[in-house]
């Protein structure tokens, strides 16, 4: 970060499984000419930022904000859920102006516990519906694909099932990997219990268990796992096999979506104006860079995530977001961290 920049981290994990309702994550392109970021004010100010997205990964685009606008950002870093968590107890007295979160769900608990703001809706319509509050108190910025990763040399595409429910059936057994622990994957369940209840999540859950998947620490193991063979199949975010086929176009790993179920959800990494905001206007200027096609383009190339605005396009060989049969579901409602976790235990994944 630049000189004017301060950080801090929030310590203690175990405040994330504390809030009731909140889903954490346990989570080149081809472009026209690059849209100028909002102008800076005639005297900057400084802007308080919470970010659940880490340093690495936008730290450099926050640094291009400040130069840009000349406003001076502090961002205090930590994991999602714990910081919504301190924006909760520090009620009033909190320094926070915007809340960069790296799930729906958050944002989702934060509003409905009346600590967001309404984003101006000039800027709210830069986005498409089904990437932001319907009531307008948040809004994604990038989006984050559930999809279906399979070893392109073992496995012929007309073989995959249309419906995450066909995982569930006898001829994929010992062929799954997933990662139970990841908060992608509680994100995705999350997804199913509010989509189809909590006995079909159960189901769900038990079905692929008695396929006696391959249980990974995390979606990088998991692709890495299915470049090995040890699985055919596995179930991550979008952006991962991207990683790998940057640095090898050869990686023999391919992915796909499934159709209109809780397996080709899109969640978003996303930000809301918190209510103790001293200066809303400078909270919009945030939202609508991170919105420019400057800071779209880099989120393309560098998280290979799902731009949601402007004129930027995803990158590699991954699906249009328009092409993606995405499940109607208000994201907001991915809050219940809680009762995810209790069925995955109770199901005998964790």
């Amino acid at each position: 970060m630049g000189n004017n920049t301060k950080f801090a981290v929030i310590g203690g994990a175990v405040a994330a499984a504390i809030i009731i309702g909140v889903v954490g994550l346990v989570a080149t392109s081809d472009t026209d000419p690059v849209e100028e970021p909002a102008t800076a004010s005639t005297e900057p100010g400084t802007l308080t930022v919470y970010s659940g997205r880490s340093e690495s990964l936008i730290g450099p685009i926050i640094e291009q904000f400040e130069r840009d606008t000349g406003i001076e950002t502090e961002v205090r870093y930590g994991e999602t859920a714990e910081l919504a968590l301190a924006i909760l107890e520090e009620g009033q007295d909190s320094p926070a102006d915007v809340y960069f979160a790296q799930d729906a769900g958050s944002l989702g608990a934060l509003s409905k516990e009346g600590r967001l703001l309404a984003i101006p809706a000039q800027i709210l319509q830069g986005v498409d519906d089904a990437f932001k509050s319907p009531d307008g108190e948040w809004i994604g910025i990038t989006g984050r694909a559930r999809v279906v990763n399979y070893n392109a040399d073992l496995v012929d595409k007309s073989e995959l099932p249309g419906s995450i429910w066909g995982f569930v059936e006898p001829e994929w057994k010992g062929r799954i990997g997933w990662a139970p622990p990841n908060g992608s994957f509680q994100s995705f369940v999350t997804a199913l219990r509010v989509m189809e209840g909590d006995d079909r999540a159960r189901e769900w859950l038990l079905g692929i268990m008695a396929n006696e998947p391959v249980a990974y620490s995390g979606n990088t193991p998991t692709v890495e796992g299915i470049a090995r063979g040890e699985v055919h199949v596995g179930f991550t975010n979008n952006y991962y096999l991207q990683r790998f086929l940057a640095e090898d176009p050869e990686f023999p790993v391919d992915h796909y979506h499934t159709d209109g179920d809780a397996g080709s959800m899109i969640n978003v990494a996303g930000v809301g104006i918190v209510d103790t905001a001293q200066d809303q206007e400078l909270a919009g200027q945030f939202i609508e860079y991170m919105l420019s096609d400057k800071a779209q383009d880099f989120f393309a190339t560098t998280t290979y995530e799902y731009p949601l605005a402007g004129n930027v396009e995803v990158v590699g060989p991954q699906t249009p977001i328009e092409d993606v049969n995405i499940p109607d579901i208000d994201l907001g409602d991915l809050d219940d961290l809680e009762g995810t976790l209790d069925l995955l235990r109770d199901a005998g994944a964790l």
